[in-house]
């Protein structure tokens, strides 16, 4: 079931009463079989790879926690994640390991067919699967409590607002919630109101206007000219952006209206001055565990310079590959451990040169800001093109210079329409940045009625609403 589809709004209207009309396990009953129809909607066979991750992992929940042996713990963990990952393997990159190993062996002539499977990927199940982990990991490290009620646990595992693209909510922060009734709060419920208003918008007038250009310019790099190919690759950087930020809001919204709190998942991650700074910024649910569970199960800084080099390029490969089966995936990984890296090399040095240079902060700060846009839109090249030989085209075509006119771009109505677009939300980014004056403003009831009227003017008027699917749902 999709957010911007007539289907969920019924959805909707059907289940809040209904949630607030209950009280304890009823209360999580009710969210439970909610859960389970809204992602049963789009393929209900799916639901049992739920049930069985949900029921094997609280089933390896309960022994942890009453096991005091540390190596029988360790074979208890390693059954958990050998679990999760073993049903990612299968069905998200079974048939990309087979391809790689076609692929690999034809260079010595051998070009036997080997088996392949088409597989249907299952939605949501990387964010599922890393979120029971989290759990697993976690008592394991003795950092929770276990979960002894069923019911609460699978309503943890497939809560509908994130089941299927994040954010990652882990269980130190939801599970608690579950375990108390949450009140309706008037201001809570208005407060998230809000926040899926501006995911609506993000997503059905933002993401999705700027998708045709887009699609026109690495659907057919070759026809386009350099312009055109460079106003598709920033068009990419804020419709993938609006698209996921815009999931992110509308399930973050939709958890406070019910008096939950899933925490940020993006913070204006476009302003950052430093690649780890983006990646505190970007996908906040998903870095964080990659830091937390990855990177500093490696070893993190602690172990020498070239060590902490070797697990943050790890980290990002695997960050990589988490997003897709597929090599040009790995190397938008690999891109932005690089990036890490080589601003760790030099990072200091730079600093030093421009405080002697006595160079203004505003201009330091806005050349910080330019330089992690632009080699992030370099990522973002591979992570949007199917393949390498798309993703050289593109570069090649930008690399050329040739026909830099507006007159040659093609789309021009929706090129300016993009670019309006891009315009106003970087305006409410700004604004957003100044948090406090923000809140102050939008906490007066007359300026929340304007807020919420124009979004929905503006949602109604300038909308897509073929239905189109949110990019991470492939994830």
């Amino acid at each position: 079931m999709l957010f911007n589809s007539l289907v969920f709004l019924v959805f909707i209207a059907v289940f809040f009463p209904l949630f607030f009309a209950t009280r304890g396990l009823v209360r999580i009953a009710i969210c439970l079989v909610a859960s389970y129809v809204f992602y049963g909607w789009w393929d209900w066979r799916f639901l049992s790879l739920i049930a069985l991750s949900t029921v094997v992992d609280y089933t390896l929940g309960l022994a942890l926690d009453k096991e005091e042996r540390e190596r029988r713990r360790k074979t208890l963990l390693t059954l958990s994640i050998v679990m999760n990952l073993g049903l990612l393997a299968v069905f998200k990159y079974f048939n990309f390991f087979i391809d790689s190993f076609q692929d690999a062996i034809s260079i010595f002539g051998i070009t036997d067919s080997l088996v392949e499977l088409r597989i249907i990927l299952p939605v949501g199940i990387s964010f599922y699967t890393f979120q029971t982990m989290s759990y697993s990991i976690d008592l394991y490290r003795r950092k929770i409590e276990v979960e002894r009620n069923f019911l609460r646990f699978a309503t943890y595992v497939a809560f509908f607002p994130q089941l299927v693209a994040g954010p990652i909510v882990r269980a130190s922060h939801l599970l608690p919630q579950f375990r108390r009734d949450q009140p309706f709060v008037w201001n809570a419920f208005l407060s998230g109101l809000g926040l899926v208003l501006v995911g609506y918008f993000k997503k059905v007038v933002v993401a999705d206007s700027l998708a045709p250009v887009v699609d026109t310019a690495f659907g057919n790099p070759e026809a386009m000219t350099a312009l055109g190919m460079l106003i598709g690759v920033f068009f990419y950087a804020f419709q993938i952006y609006c698209d996921f930020s815009g999931y992110s809001d509308i399930a973050i919204g939709l958890a406070r209206m019910l008096g939950y709190d899933f925490g940020l998942n993006f913070r204006t991650p476009y302003f950052s001055r430093s690649f780890s700074e983006f990646w505190q910024r970007w996908h906040i649910s998903l870095s964080s565990w990659l830091r937390d569970y990855l990177y500093i199960s490696l070893g993190g800084n602690r172990k020498g310079v070239a060590k902490t080099y070797r697990n943050l390029m790890l980290t990002m490969l695997l960050g990589g590959l988490w997003h897709g089966a597929s090599w040009t995936f790995v190397f938008w990984g690999w891109l932005h451990g690089m990036y890490l890296i080589v601003q760790r090399l030099i990072g200091e040095t730079y600093a030093k040169g421009v405080e002697r240079a006595g160079i203004p902060a505003w201009i330091k700060d806005g050349v910080a800001m330019l330089t992690v846009f632009l080699f992030t839109c370099l990522a973002w090249v591979f992570f949007r093109s199917p393949d390498f030989a798309t993703a050289m085209t593109v570069l090649t075509q930008i690399g050329g210079m040739e026909n830099l006119s507006f007159a040659a771009v093609t789309n021009k109505v929706l090129v300016l329409k993009g670019f309006v677009l891009i315009s106003v939300l970087l305006v409410g980014e700004v604004l957003a940045l100044r948090t406090p004056m923000t809140e102050q403003v939008l906490a007066q009831p007359a300026w929340r009625v304007v807020g919420f009227a124009a979004l929905l003017w503006a949602i109604a008027l300038l909308g897509n609403f073929t239905g189109g699917q949110f990019i991470y749902f492939q994830f």
